[in-house]
C-alpha cells in the first residue's frame, strides 16, 4: 500500500483549471465561446421550430437534422454553463459525481451525433443510388429503429466509462487540467493501474467514431461512383448539391474529433492548444450546422426569412 501513502481516497470534489497557461486570458476567452453558444442556441432552436411545422421537410434527412439539432443543444447545455463559470467567475470546483455525469453526457451525445451523421449518409446513399425505393426502405419504423440503435449504443458504451472510473478509489490529484470533464483528463487523476480505462476508452472511440466514419466514407464513395455515371451533367450537379451540406458537416465533425482524440493520447501538442481545440470541437459543430443547412436548404432559408422579415415587406 506504500504507493497510495500520498494519494487522495474517493474525493468528493474536483477542480477544473480551465485552459492551463492561459488563465490570465480566461475572462476574454469566455466571450467567443459564449458567442458560439448563443449562435448554436438560436440556430438549433430555429431548426426545431421550422422542421416540425414545414410539411415539405417531413422527410428522413430533415428528421435526422432535427435530432441533430436537439443533440447539439444538449451538448452546449452540458458544457457551456460550467465552462463559462470557470472563465468569468473562477468557479472551478465541481462535485466529482457531477463531473462524471458531465463526462457521460458529453461523450454519449458525441456518440449519438456520430450515429446520426451515419444515418444521414445512409439516407443520401439510398436517395441517390436507389431513389425508387427510398420511401419503402426508410419508413417511419426503420427511422425509429435507427435512432434507437444509435442512442442505445452510445448510452451503453459510454455509460461504462464512469463505472470503470468509480471502481478505482485512489487519486494522484483532484485538479483536472481541462475546461470540462473529458474522459482521459479524468483518468489521468487516478492512481494505480488505469490500463483498462485507457484501453476501453480507445475501444469506445473506435467502436463509435471509427465505425461510423468508415461507413460514411463507404456511403459517399458509392454515391460519388453513382453520380459520375449519370448521363446528364445537370443530374450530376443536382445529386452532388444535395450532399454538400452533409459532407461539410461530416468533415467538420470527424476531422476535429480525431485530431482532438489523437493529440490528447499520442501527440505532443501544448496543453492549452489541445484544450482549445477539444472545446472548439464541441462548440463549433452546433453553431455551424444550422447555418450550413440553412444556407443549402431553400425551404429552411425561406421559412427563416418569413420569421425575421415583416409580412408586408416579404410579400413585396
Amino acid at each position: 500500500m506504500g504507493i497510495y501513502n500520498y494519494s487522495i481516497v474517493d474525493p468528493t470534489t474536483v477542480t477544473l483549471v480551465g485552459i492551463p497557461g492561459l488563465e490570465y486570458l480566461h475572462f476574454w476567452i469566455g466571450f467567443p465561446f459564449c458567442l458560439l453558444c448563443i449562435v448554436a442556441l438560436l440556430g438549433n432552436v430555429l431548426l426545431l421550430i421550422i422542421i416540425p411545422r414545414e410539411r415539405s421537410l417531413h422527410q428522413p434527412m430533415y428528421i435526422f437534422l432535427a435530432i441533430l439539432a436537439a443533440i447539439d443543444l444538449s451538448i452546449c447545455a452540458a458544457i457551456a454553463p460550467k465552462m463559462l463559470a470557470i472563465f468569468w467567475f473562477s468557479a472551478c470546483t465541481m462535485a466529482f459525481d457531477a463531473c462524471l455525469t458531465q463526462l457521460f453526457f458529453i461523450h454519449a451525445l458525441q456518440g449519438m451525433e456520430s450515429g446520426i451523421l451515419l444515418a444521414m449518409a445512409f439516407d443520401r446513399y439510398v436517395a441517390i443510388c436507389d431513389p425508387l425505393r427510398h420511401s419503402t426502405i426508410l419508413t417511419p419504423t426503420i427511422l425509429s429503429r435507427m435512432i434507437l440503435v444509435v442512442s442505445v449504443r452510445a448510452v451503453i458504451l459510454v455509460g461504462l466509462l464512469p463505472i470503470l472510473i468509480k471502481r478505482l478509489h485512489f487519486f494522484h490529484t483532484t485538479v483536472i487540467a481541462h475546461s470540462y470533464c473529458e474522459h482521459m483528463a479524468v483518468v489521468k487523476l487516478l492512481s494505480g493501474n488505469v490500463q483498462t480505462n485507457k484501453s476501453f476508452g480507445l475501444f469506445v472511440a473506435f467502436a463509435i467514431l471509427g465505425f461510423d466514419m468508415v461507413f460514411v466514407l463507404v456511403s459517399y464513395t458509392l454515391i460519388i461512383w453513382t453520380v459520375f455515371h449519370l448521363p446528364q451533367k445537370e443530374a450530376r450537379l443536382k445529386a452532388l448539391n444535395t450532399c454538400t451540406a452533409h459532407i461539410f458537416v461530416f468533415l467538420e465533425f470527424y476531422v476535429l474529433a480525431f485530431f482532438s482524440f489523437f493529440s490528447h493520447r499520442f501527440g505532443h501538442v501544448a496543453p492549452f492548444a489541445h484544450i482549445l481545440l477539444s472545446t472548439l470541437y464541441l462548440l463549433v459543430p452546433p453553431a455551424l450546422n444550422p447555418i450550413v443547412y440553412g444556407v443549402k436548404t431553400k425551404e429552411i432559408r425561406v421559412k427563416v426569412l418569413r420569421i425575421f422579415t415583416p409580412k408586408d415587406s416579404f410579400l413585396k
